[in-house]
């Protein structure tokens, strides 16, 4: 999103990412621990950048990065950690060094250590959450955090003033990793079921419903849907549940709320600061019986308050567009432009 907003307002941006077919073992445990089946998760990455017609070059090599791969520069800009480390030994002619950093990855099947040391790199950071621009500030003691969060893309997320459903209908996202909170979700859907008879769950997800998260009988479940039909899936829903342990931002609260749908939410990523302004609850982390509570509460409420509750959702979506993220984003640019040349 940002390559191409930036390059529409003339500049000029190449994204530099490894060919698909040659990823590292390291990168292809993850997409397994992802549960992404490994040929037709790669086969859609250079996707993303094609049909916008931006300048993608793909490297046929194994990694790391070397210098002929990435164009000289002003800026270069590193958005994993290992791209950090990568970024980090480029030559000053590759453009000022900056860290793009959009999670805390010290995920398990990493070195911590080796993680950790990328968040001290001497590199400006651009974040997403107000936590990890906290975290970067007080534990790797970054002087200069710029904080821009995502936005939406209401062209793809969209909906028009509704009701609820005559059925009472959740919407979760279903994901095998321990962090994504799915049990969570089950959870409280089973125990809100108990005071709510008729409770239907919609879900969607990137693998088949799995034997130790099983999916309640007459779930609607999409499997990798398309990314146009995300809107009515959501749209369908009278909250939609996330229930992340951890997560750098959440992208499904926004999708969500720009569909006019209210979200029941832990306060993982960005959820206590998207909640905030009443498009939604926001619960206690791990405790299902509580996100239970606010599914009967909000099932339970006057047709008047959910809607007020899903005009309030789909106000703060929309409040805040790529075109203003890009603003900022391309200000902290010419910031650290500025400041790498005094």
């Amino acid at each position: 999103m940002y390559a191409k907003q930036l390059q529409k307002r003339g500049h000029e941006v190449t994204i530099v990412s490894f060919s698909p077919y040659v990823l590292s073992l390291r990168q292809n445990i993850k997409q397994l621990l992802w549960g992404r089946n490994f040929f037709k998760a790669n086969q859609s990455i250079a996707s993303y950048s094609y049909p916008e017609r931006l300048n993608h070059r793909l490297i046929y090599h194994f990694p790391p990065l070397k210098p002929r791969d990435v164009p000289d520069g002003d800026i270069v800009i590193a958005t994993w950690w290992e791209t950090a480390e990568w970024v980090a030994k480029l030559p000053d002619r590759k453009g000022v060094k900056v860290y793009f950093v959009q999670n805390h990855e010290t995920f398990d099947y990493f070195t911590e250590s080796r993680v950790q040391a990328t968040y001290h790199l001497p590199m400006p950071k651009i974040t997403i959450a107000a936590w990890l621009q906290d975290l970067l500030f007080h534990k790797y003691e970054g002087s200069h955090v710029f904080l821009i969060p995502n936005s939406v893309d209401t062209t793809l997320f969209h909906a028009s003033p509704r009701s609820r459903n005559p059925i009472p209908t959740i919407g979760m996202l279903y994901a095998q990793p321990y962090w994504k909170g799915c049990d969570l979700s089950l959870e409280a859907f089973a125990i809100a079921a108990q005071s709510i008879p008729n409770l239907r769950l919609i879900a969607f997800g990137t693998t088949d419903p799995l034997p130790e998260l099983p999916l309640p009988a007459n779930t609607q479940y999409f499997k990798t849907p398309p990314q146009t039909s995300l809107k009515h899936i959501y749209s369908q829903c009278d909250a939609w549940l996330f229930s992340s342990r951890t997560e750098g931002f959440g992208l499904p609260i926004l999708e969500a709320m720009a569909c006019r749908t209210p979200v029941i939410g832990t306060p993982a990523g960005a959820a206590p600061e998207l909640l905030a302004e009443g498009g939604g609850i926001l619960v206690p982390p791990e405790d299902p019986q509580a996100m239970a509570a606010a599914i009967v509460k909000l099932m339970g409420c006057p047709e008047t308050e959910w809607q007020q509750m899903s005009d309030r959702a789909y106000r703060q979506a929309t409040s805040y567009t790529w075109e203003e993220a890009t603003d900022r984003f391309e200000a902290a640019l010419q910031t650290i432009l500025k400041n790498s040349a005094q």
